[in-house]
C-alpha cells in the first residue's frame, strides 16, 4: 500500500512528450535500443521486461503493470533517476545475456517479447495533427452503475472535449482512464493506451481508503470493540523491541490518522521506518510495531504505510479471516465488484505487490459513490454513516494536508479561482478517487506517472470543475 518506489527504474513513464529524454548524453537509435528488449531477472524471484518505445527512442522497464524509462548514458549504460548506472552485459558473442546495478546482476531470462502496439500510443490511429473528440454518453453495463449525459447533468463537454483531445495529443501523457460520476449517474467514462474498462489498475495507495472502510464495518460490527482500542494489545505474541508505555497507547484512531508517533515518515530517508527496511523484514507488522517512538500517539501526522497495513491485520485477526475476504463479504460483494485482485500478505513474499488491491476504474467510482451517498449502495448501508462521516473529518495534518482516516482531505482550485474541496484515496502513479460533496460529484482517475507528478488534478481543476465555477 506504499508508494511502492522501485529502487531500479524509480523514474516517470513520458512516453508521449517528446522531451523527457531531449538531453540525451548517449544517442542511440530505435533499432539499437531493440537488442535489448527481453524478460529479465528481477531481484531473487520476479521478473522484468525491457522494451523499446518506438515514440520517442527509448528504453523502458515494465514491471507487474508499472513501466519506467531508462535514460542511456554511454554504449549499454543507462541510469534511473537516482542516476545510478544499469549495465547490460554482453557474452564473447556480443550478445546481451543481463544487466547489473552496483553488485546485483541479474541474467536474461528470454529475448523474444511481443509488446502490443497499444501500450505506446493514448488513441491507437489517432492523428494526433488532427484529432477532434466529440462527447457520448457511457456504456450501460449490468454492474450497477447508471449512465447519464454530462450536459443534462450540468457539465460543459466542450471543457471534456478539449481535455480529451490534450490527453490524445500527448499533452497530459499516462492518463490510463477518466470517469466522472454527477447526479449519481456516470455522466463520462474514457480509457486510453491499452487500458479499458476491463482492465485492472493497481491502486497502489489508494488501497488504505480501503482498508478503512473495512475498519469501520468491523467496528459497527462489533468486531473490534472501537477506535479507541490500543494496538499492541493486539499481538501478545511479539516481543517488541522499544516496548515503551506510551507506544502502548497508541490506538487504532491513531494509525487510521497517521499520527502513531512511530518513528516512520516516508518523507523522512532517515527515518527507522523507511520502506526499504520493511521490505527485507519478515513480518511488515512487527517491524512497524518495533520502532522506537518519536513522538506522542495522535500528536503530529506523519504518513506510514505500517499504519494502515497493521490495521488490516487487526481487521483479520478479530473476524478470524483473510482482509480479502472479510471485503468481499462486507464491501466489494454488496457493491457488485468482481474480478478484483488482492493479496494481503504483509511479508517480504508481498514485495512488489506490497498489499495493494487492483480495481477495474467503474468500481473505483462505485466505492467512490459509495462514500458520496454516506455509505448507502442500493438502499442498503454498506459503511456506517457516522464512520463515513468521522472519515472525512480532519484529524491530523499529513504532509502538509488535512487528513481523515485514511483520505486525503484537499481543496482544489479551478479556472476562475474557485476553490472545491474534496476527499481523496490517492495512489502513486495518479490514482485518485476524488470526492466533491458540495458538488455531488465523483471523479475516478488512473494512471501510469510513476514517481512523479500526476496529470490528475489538473485534469479536474481545469476541465471538470469549472462547469461549477458561477458565472
Amino acid at each position: 500500500m506504499r508508494n511502492l518506489k522501485t529502487s531500479l527504474f524509480a523514474f516517470v513513464f513520458l512516453l508521449t512528450t517528446g522531451f523527457a529524454f531531449a538531453q540525451r548524453s548517449y544517442k542511440i537509435s530505435y533499432q539499437q535500443l531493440k537488442e535489448y528488449e527481453g524478460v529479465y531477472q528481477y531481484g531473487k524471484e520476479d521478473k522484468l521486461t525491457i522494451a523499446a518505445s518506438p515514440v520517442d527512442t527509448c528504453l523502458v522497464a515494465i514491471i507487474k503493470l508499472s513501466v519506467y524509462p531508462l535514460k542511456s548514458a554511454d554504449k549499454d549504460v543507462f541510469t534511473d533517476v537516482g542516476k545510478n548506472k544499469i549495465t547490460f552485459l554482453r557474452n564473447s558473442s556480443s550478445q546481451i545475456i543481463g544487466y547489473a546495478k552496483g553488485n546485483d546482476t541479474n541474467r536474461l531470462i528470454a529475448r523474444s517479447v511481443k509488446f502490443s502496439p497499444k501500450m505506446w500510443y493514448p488513441k491507437m490511429g489517432a492523428d494526433v495533427k488532427t484529432y477532434q473528440y466529440k462527447y457520448t454518453t457511457p456504456g450501460k453495463f449490468k454492474d450497477g452503475l447508471q449512465p447519464g449525459d454530462a450536459t443534462a447533468v450540468g457539465l460543459d463537454t466542450a471543457l471534456l472535449d478539449k481535455m480529451m483531445n490534450k490527453i490524445v495529443r500527448g499533452q497530459y501523457p499516462n492518463v490510463h482512464s477518466v470517469l466522472i460520476i454527477k447526479g449519481g449517474k456516470l455522466v463520462f467514462e474514457e480509457y486510453f493506451y491499452e487500458y479499458t474498462k476491463d482492465s485492472l489498475q493497481e491502486m497502489r495507495s489508494a488501497t488504505k481508503s480501503i482498508v478503512s472502510a473495512l475498519t469501520g464495518i468491523a467496528i459497527h460490527q462489533g468486531f473490534i470493540k472501537s477506535k479507541n482500542e490500543r494496538v499492541v494489545s493486539y499481538f501478545p505474541e511479539y516481543n517488541l523491541a522499544n516496548n515503551t508505555d506510551i507506544k502502548k497507547t497508541i490506538t487504532v484512531e491513531n494509525m487510521l490518522a497517521n499520527q502513531s508517533g512511530l518513528d516512520c515518515d516516508v518523507s523522512n530517508p532517515k527515518s527507522a521506518g523507511a520502506e526499504e527496511a520493511m521490505d527485507a523484514s519478515d513480518d511488515w507488522v512487527k517491524f512497524t510495531l518495533d520502532l522506537p517512538m518519536i513522538d506522542r500517539p495522535g500528536n503530529d501526522g506523519r504518513y506510514c504505510s505500517g499504519n494502515p497495513i497493521t490495521i488490516g491485520r487487526i481487521v483479520e485477526k478479530t473476524t478470524h479471516m483473510d482482509l480479502p475476504v472479510f471485503g468481499q463479504k462486507n464491501l466489494f460483494g454488496p457493491l457488485g465488484i468482481t474480478g478484483y485482485k488482492w493479496n494481503f500478505k504483509p511479508d517480504r513474499s508481498n514485495i512488489n505487490e506490497y498489499c495493494q488491491i487492483y480495481l477495474h476504474p467503474r468500481d473505483m467510482a462505485k466505492f467512490g459513490l459509495l462514500y458520496l451517498n454516506k455509505g448507502v449502495w442500493n438502499k442498503k448501508q454498506v459503511i456506517p454513516a457516522e464512520w463515513v462521516t468521522e472519515s472525512f473529518r480532519k484529524h491530523s495534518v499529513v504532509q502538509g494536508v488535512d487528513y481523515g482516516y485514511l483520505w486525503w482531505l484537499k481543496y482544489l482550485d479551478a479556472d476562475g479561482g474557485v476553490r472545491y474541496y474534496g476527499k481523496a484515496a490517492q495512489g502513486n502513479g495518479g490514482q485518485k478517487i476524488y470526492i466533491f460533496p458540495d458538488q455531488d460529484l465523483v471523479v475516478a482517475i488512473t494512471g501510469g506517472n510513476y514517481n512523479s507528478k500526476s496529470p490528475s488534478d489538473e485534469l479536474i481543476s481545469k476541465y471538470i470543475l469549472p462547469s461549477f465555477n458561477k458565472k
